[in-house]
């Protein structure tokens, strides 16, 4: 009885956030009531003491509760009873400031091009800064976020929706319409330096290149290697000279 008792409170809560306040959660259903499963169980996650919710509970609930308040549809949840949903109507009265979060990978394309809707039908803005972050962190973990100027963008022909108190609804925002932090910094590509193309020398067989001889030093002699040589032509000559003697014929045979 203990878990009929949990499994009820927790449909009845459902039931509530789908069916009477959706916005009060950060959640905007579909003309037909529905919202994303998984949109959902995040915005449910985030309340204290419901971070347990899981898509197995709620099969649990429509699987053991006689007569569940809500249902299930190719991933999207909604209340049976939804007579309490405020249908979208054109805003009577805005605040100077709006507020939405944008991925931070996206964040340089949406200053140059705008705000459009990423995976819904229109943008979702808060009258508080809070909630709009906390519907941010669902999508990205550190959003950016941005401040909406209503007059200027009204001025500029956009129409905002009342979604429920706090959220408001648009097609798009135009780029001077709204302001951000300073964009990332690019990091600049690494320049290559060009490595010196290395001389290469052409071998021409029996000559020398000029430019080689340039460029090496002509080796001088030293003066004991001068000596040297001249020592080896004074033994060549003695030998020469002897070689004569020998070949001439002595006197007493003359």
């Amino acid at each position: 009885m203990a878990q009929q008792r949990s499994l009820k409170q927790l449909s009845k809560l459902i039931s509530y956030v789908l069916g009477r306040n959706p916005a009060e959660f950060g959640l905007v259903p579909d003309p037909d009531g529905f919202v994303k499963l998984k949109e959902f169980l995040k915005a449910v996650s985030e309340e204290d003491g419901l971070r347990y919710v899981r898509r197995s509970n709620i099969n649990e609930i429509l699987t053991t509760l006689p007569d569940p308040p809500i249902e299930i549809k190719d991933n999207y949840i909604r209340a049976k009873h939804r007579d309490k949903l405020s249908g979208l109507s054109p805003a009577q009265s805005l605040p100077k400031l709006l507020y939405t979060c944008v991925r931070r990978k996206a964040y340089p394309t949406v200053l140059e091009k705008g705000i459009f809707p990423m995976g819904f039908s229109h943008i979702i803005l808060s009258s508080e800064p809070e909630m709009a972050k906390r519907m941010g962190k669902r999508k990205d973990p550190e959003p950016v976020l941005l401040s909406v100027q209503t007059r200027i963008s009204m001025d500029r022909g956009i129409v905002f929706y009342e979604a429920g108190d706090p959220l408001f609804l648009t097609e798009s925002i135009y780029p001077g319409c709204f302001t951000g932090p300073p964009p990332p910094k690019q990091k600049e590509a690494p320049v290559k330096r060009e490595t010196p193309e290395k001389e290469t020398l052409i071998k021409i067989p029996g000559s020398f290149l000029m430019g080689f001889m340039d460029k090496k030093a002509v080796h001088k002699p030293s003066k004991h290697s001068a000596q040297s040589s001249q020592t080896v032509v004074d033994k060549d000559h003695k030998k020469t000279n002897q070689r004569k003697r020998k070949r001439e014929r002595p006197p007493w045979r003359r």
